[in-house]
């Protein structure tokens, strides 16, 4: 009996080994690849006179990095918190987001978009380079980080007010480190964007567009969390842009209300759920659903 078991324990055992070698192969993988991150993250920091974090307006509590922040305290280098993406926000939203955030660091709302808010932060970087880095006559090296997909390469596109760095929707586009000069004794490094030292799930991934819709396993879970923050943060903008009425309805209640609404209906009348989630998405990663 036991002989039975070993044999069949050793050919499960032989069917499995493939699969586990690729999943040692991708682990080992992705610990590299996280190294390599965090060693050029570190070095931006220690290179640069003055470092921007670049947030996202929508979610900047999910788009900070208490690491990077503490990594850039520990080397007492002045850094400013950039809110990228302020025009997909109330204008309330923002003041109560900078009010909290000014405890930490300056703050300067940007809009890559229209360019707005680039000339406050190139003097904002002046003066952080004066104050507290003592740079009043050369060049002031300017390090950019944030998570991928939060518009770093467009912050710096808007303040030197041509195409410079390279762009693109698709996550971690940017690669290798760049030198960029803006003028006005600024020049910037551009670096990939800042990897979560911890992984992220895949909610925050598809609220940053890190992964689109067609890249989400459980779309429907990612629409429902989505749904949930725009009912906590701003219920009355669900409702004017899918012309929904929502009283106290659950977030799985409203996904259904929208299906509805669009008539996203199946054979028996009921809601294609995965297809109105699809659209959720869709429509919070083009910026049609303002918080």
């Amino acid at each position: 009996m036991i002989v039975i078991v070993s044999r069949g324990l050793l050919k499960v055992t032989r069917l499995l080994e493939p699969y586990l070698t690729i999943f040692i192969y991708r682990v080992v993988t992705i610990a590299r690849y996280m190294a390599s991150y965090k060693a050029l993250v570190k070095d931006v920091i220690k290179k640069a006179d003055v470092l921007l974090e670049v947030i996202d307006a929508r979610f900047p509590d999910e788009t900070r990095n208490s690491e990077v922040e503490h990594e850039i305290t520990r080397l007492n280098k002045p850094f400013i918190i950039v809110i990228n993406k302020s025009d997909l926000v109330s204008r309330e939203k923002l003041e109560k987001t900078k009010a909290r955030l000014s405890r930490t660091a300056p703050v300067i709302f940007v809009s890559s978009k229209d360019r707005s808010g680039t000339t406050m932060l190139r003097h904002q970087i002046l003066a952080s380079a004066a104050i507290k880095a003592g740079i009043k006559e050369q060049d002031i090296l300017v390090g950019t980080l944030g998570y991928p997909n939060v518009g770093k390469s467009s912050v710096i596109n808007g303040v030197t007010g041509r195409h410079r760095a390279s762009t693109s929707s698709v996550s971690g586009h940017t690669k290798g480190v760049q030198h960029i000069g803006a003028g006005s004794r600024i020049m910037f490094i551009d670096t990939p964007g800042v990897i979560p030292f911890d992984e992220k799930d895949e909610y925050l991934q598809g609220l940053l567009g890190i992964k689109d819709v067609t890249h989400l396993k459980d779309k429907i879970g990612v629409a429902l969390k989505m749904i949930e923050k725009m009912l906590a943060e701003n219920k009355a903008a669900l409702e004017s842009f899918y012309n929904i009425t929502i009283e106290d309805e659950t977030s799985y209640d409203v996904l259904e209300l929208i299906g509805k609404q669009c008539n996203f209906l199946q054979k028996k009348g009921e809601v294609d759920e995965t297809r109105t989630a699809t659209k959720i998405i869709n429509d919070w990663q083009n910026g049609l659903l303002l918080l």
